[in-house]
């Protein structure tokens, strides 16, 4: 999960109201490492990207979604975009501690430019993370 040097991290900071299980959630089950806390915030190691907790306390706020392939995609999302090897082999390893998607891992576009796959997830504290790959990296931002 090192930082990859032909591609800037990203910093992403996030609310999350249950700080302690949220970290135990990045950390176990992601995979992630931590860097730097406090009682009101953690780093993350997020794939080499920055990802830092941030308690706000719950709120009553419903999530919203879009219709995406007859799937409810929910807004707003993040995620990391993975090797298609390192996606399925992911994608095993959440099956494996039994995380409960939003949208079970599948192919988009199969045999299409922007060929990829996809997963939604939410974390403990309800933000939607969405990972990603494509067959062909240089169709990231194909039209």
């Amino acid at each position: 999960m090192g930082i990859d040097q032909k591609i800037s991290p990203f910093h992403l900071a996030i609310p999350v109201w249950n700080l302690q299980a949220c970290i135990k959630f990045y950390t176990e089950v992601l995979g992630c490492k931590t860097g730097r806390s406090s009682a009101h915030w953690a780093d993350m190691n997020l794939f080499g990207h920055q990802l830092v907790l941030h308690y706000k306390p719950k709120s009553s706020e419903k999530t919203h979604a879009n219709a995406v392939d007859g799937k409810q995609v929910p807004v707003p999302h993040f995620g990391v975009l993975l090797q298609w090897k390192q996606f399925e082999d992911f994608a095993n390893q959440l099956r494996s501690k039994n995380i409960e998607f939003i949208i079970e891992p599948y192919i988009r576009f199969k045999g299409s430019v922007g060929e990829q796959a996809t997963m939604f997830f939410l974390d403990p504290s309800g933000n939607a993370l969405e990972f990603k790959s494509f067959k062909d990296p240089n169709q990231i931002f194909a039209k």
